[in-house]
C-alpha cells in the first residue's frame, strides 16, 4: 500500500530549523576496508537448477555500506571489482518503507490467459514454448514467494510491461495514476481476454528453400533465415499490438503497481521519488537483456536509487542450452561490476532491528 510520504514532510519542516538541512544532508565517510573471508560458500546457491552458483577465489568482507536509521530490511550484498581483485560482500541495513520491490517484464505468455507462442514457429519471451513454461516455474517457485513475503512491508510492489498506459490495461491494474475500482478490474479483465483471443496464432513455416549465391553462402544463408525473427512472418500479424498481461504465475495484489514501458523512465522515477523511495530490490527477466536497459531496468534506476539485483530472482535467456544456468552466472556475474547483487534468502524483514546511529 501506498505510503505518506513522512519523510519529504520532515525533511521540508528540518528546512527551518537552523543548520537542520545541513545535518540531514551531511555525507559520511566511508571506511573500504576489505577483510578476507575464509573459506566462503559460493553464492547464489540456493537454486542451482536455475542459476549456476557463482565461485571465486578471493572474496572480502566490506563494512555496512547503506546504513539507515530505524532500518527494518537486513539486504547483505556483493559486487565484483578487478582492482580488488575479488568479490566485495557486505551488508546492508534497509528501511523497508522506503523500498520498491520491482518485477521486470513478467508477461502473460503460454499462461492460459490466452496469449501464447504462435506455430508452428512464432517466438516471444524466452523465445519456444517449452523455456517459457521453464521460466514460469522459476516464477511460481523463486520470485512469487519471495514477493509475497514482502508485500505488505516494502513501500511497493510493482512490474513493468512493455507498450504503453493502455485503456485495457489500466482498467484491469492499478499504475501511476490510476488505482481502479473492483468492477473496472473486472471490466478490464474481460476486455482483455477477448483482445488476446482475437489473435489467430499462426504465423508461417520455416522456409524449405534458400538461394545462396556461390561466393558468399554463408551470408545468405542467414540472412533469408535468421536464428531470431519475432516478427510478422513467424508470428503473425498484430502479435506485438495486444496489451501484454501480467503472467498468472505471480498472485498480483490490487494494490501491486504496474509500470508502462512507453511512459518512459522519469515518469518511474517522479512517482517512487514522491513516495519517498530510496532503495529498490530488483527481480524479473530477462537478465541479459529487459532486466538491464528496458525503463526499470537496472541501468536506468542505479543512476538515481539504491539499487539491488536480486540474482537468483531473475533468468537469463538461454539459447543452445536446456538450461539457463550458466547464461544467467554469467550475466548477473558481469553486472557485478557495477550493480551490488543479493539473493532471496539474504533480505530479511527484521523490524526489530536497533538503530545504527
Amino acid at each position: 500500500m501506498r505510503k505518506p510520504d513522512w519523510y519529504g514532510v520532515a525533511f521540508a519542516a528540518l528546512a527551518f530549523v537552523p543548520g537542520a538541512e545541513a545535518q540531514v544532508s551531511k555525507p559520511r565517510v566511508y571506511e573500504n576496508r576489505l577483510t578476507p573471508i575464509r573459506d566462503p560458500k559460493p553464492l547464489l546457491a540456493d537454486h542451482p537448477e536455475f542459476v549456476e552458483p557463482v565461485r571465486e577465489v578471493a572474496r572480502f568482507e566490506a563494512p555496512r555500506l547503506v546504513d539507515d536509521d530505524n532500518a527494518d530490511l537486513e539486504v547483505r550484498a556483493w559486487r565484483f571489482s578487478y582492482n580488488a581483485r575479488g568479490i566485495i560482500e557486505m551488508p546492508n541495513r534497509l528501511r523497508a518503507a522506503e523500498t520498491a520491490l520491482i518485477m521486470v517484464h513478467p508477461w502473460g505468455i503460454d499462461d492460459g490467459q490466452g496469449w501464447k507462442t504462435p506455430e508452428p514457429s512464432g517466438v516471444c519471451d524466452f523465445c519456444t514454448p517449452t523455456k517459457n513454461h521453464l521460466a514460469a516455474r522459476h516464477t511460481r517457485e523463486v520470485i512469487n514467494p519471495f514477493l509475497k513475503s514482502l508485500r505488505g512491508k516494502v513501500g511497493f510492489v510493482m512490474y513493468s510491461l512493455p507498450g504503453p498506459g493502455d485503456s485495457i490495461r489500466k482498467q484491469a491494474y492499478r499504475s501511476f495514476d490510476r488505482n481502479p475500482t473492483e468492477e473496472e478490474r473486472e471490466q478490464g479483465k474481460r476486455e482483455l481476454a477477448a483482445k488476446l483471443a482475437s489473435l489467430s496464432y499462426r504465423g508461417s513455416p520455416l522456409p524449405e528453400q534458400l538461394t545462396l549465391s556461390p561466393d558468399r553462402p554463408v551470408v545468405d544463408y542467414f540472412r533469408q533465415f535468421p536464428g531470431l525473427d519475432a516478427g510478422p512472418r513467424y508470428n503473425g500479424p498484430d502479435f506485438w499490438a495486444v496489451p501484454i498481461p501480467i503472467t498468472r504465475d505471480i498472485d498480483a495484489d490490487p494494490d501491486d503497481v504496474v509500470i508502462f514501458d512507453e511512459e518512459g523512465y522519469p515518469a518511474l522515477r517522479e512517482f517512487l521519488r514522491k513516495a519517498g523511495i530510496r532503495h529498490v530490490l530488483l527481480t524479473g527477466y530477462a537478465a541479459d537483456m529487459c532486466y538491464r536497459r528496458t525503463t526499470a531496468g537496472y541501468e536506468n534506476l542505479s543512476k538515481d536509487f539504491n539499487v539491488f539485483l536480486v540474482g537468483d530472482a531473475s533468468l537469463a535467456t538461454f539459447p543452445s542450452n536446456d538450461s539457463p544456468r550458466f547464461a544467467t552466472n554469467a550475466a548477473i556475474s558481469f553486472a557485478a561490476l557495477d550493480q551490488l547483487i543479493t539473493q532471496v534468502s539474504w533480505v530479511r524483514y527484521t523490524p526489530k532491528i536497533s538503530p545504527s546511529r
